[in-house]
């Protein structure tokens, strides 16, 4: 298997896929076309050298990558609003600063579900549990089983499980040219729809490898344990990127074991889509990639 630098996520009734400095979205539309557009993006890690450093590019490249998702996620979106052309240009500002608020508004809720509930809980253990090590690992696992709870609940959403299709043919694309077959509808359909570069093995790695540091890090007052917590985070994540980015180019049996689970996570956020959706995850890797010179 062969390394691309392809990446992507999965829109509403589209995927959006990235790759090297030029990112494309495809949407089927609701007459039934394909929409593709490709815009060139940049990082700071082009100007300032030190957000290139292992770690440190992890943190940076998470944030950037949650702030084009939202962009594609309200692209997508708009050609299932009913507003007039006119009136989206007036609102364009306006649009903006909501989709800001609401990304600032899913963290808070993130960091609040998936941090301070878990935290909170293994305090009123104390008692019971007096090893603050023991306390730490259930911690972990409370948030552990929180996010696979979170991601089996909403994929029974019917929107949700549409957006999971289109996650599975964004997989199964990639898959399917870095396996060395054609990007033909037939050979994608037979790829397969986990990838270990996968957004959701990368948030897997970071709930496992903050519930090894939270169990040895410690203080006595509650709230320094919270403040370490929500500061780590961004570290946490950086050193989360640097194992996915190896895992995406080695073969090796050891990093083949540890990514094991979050394939079987992928199980639940991705699933098998249909030939149009194929279609349009083809449509969008033939934007911005030359799958043919790549063979």
């Amino acid at each position: 298997m062969r390394y691309s630098k392809l990446g992507g996520q999965a829109v509403i009734e589209g995927v959006m896929m990235k790759h090297e400095k030029e990112y494309s979205v495809a949407v089927r539309k609701p007459d039934g076309g394909i929409e593709v557009t490709k815009k060139a993006t940049s990082s700071i890690r082009d100007k300032y050298k030190i957000a290139s450093l292992p770690i440190i590019r992890g943190m940076v490249i998470f944030a950037e990558s949650l702030s084009t998702g939202m962009k594609t996620l309200n692209y997508s979106a708009s050609f299932f609003e009913e507003e007039e052309k006119e009136a989206k240009e007036k609102n364009e500002k306006k649009e903006s600063l909501v989709m800001g608020l609401v990304m600032l508004l899913a963290i808070v809720l993130a960091v609040g579900i998936f941090v301070i509930v878990p935290f909170l809980i293994s305090e009123a253990l104390k008692r019971p549990v007096p090893s603050p090590q023991l306390r730490g690992l259930i911690e972990g696992v409370i948030r552990v089983a929180l996010f696979v709870a979170y991601v089996k609940l909403i994929s029974c959403m019917e929107d949700i499980r549409r957006v999971f299709m289109y996650h599975g043919a964004e997989h199964k694309c990639i898959n399917c040219i870095e396996h060395g077959l054609p990007l033909t509808v037939e050979n994608v359909r037979k790829s397969s729809r986990q990838h270990k570069r996968c957004g959701t093995s990368f948030l897997l790695f970071v709930l496992v490898i903050s519930m090894v540091v939270f169990m040895f890090i410690r203080f006595d007052a509650a709230w320094m344990q919270l403040l370490c917590r929500l500061l780590l985070v961004p570290l946490i994540a950086g050193v989360s990127y640097e194992f996915i980015r190896l895992a995406g180019r080695s073969e090796n049996v050891i990093v083949q074991i540890f990514s094991k689970p979050g394939l079987w996570l992928q199980k639940l956020t991705t699933s098998e889509p249909d030939d149009a959706m194929i279609e349009v995850g083809m449509a969008s890797v033939e934007a911005v990639f030359d799958w043919k010179t790549f063979q």
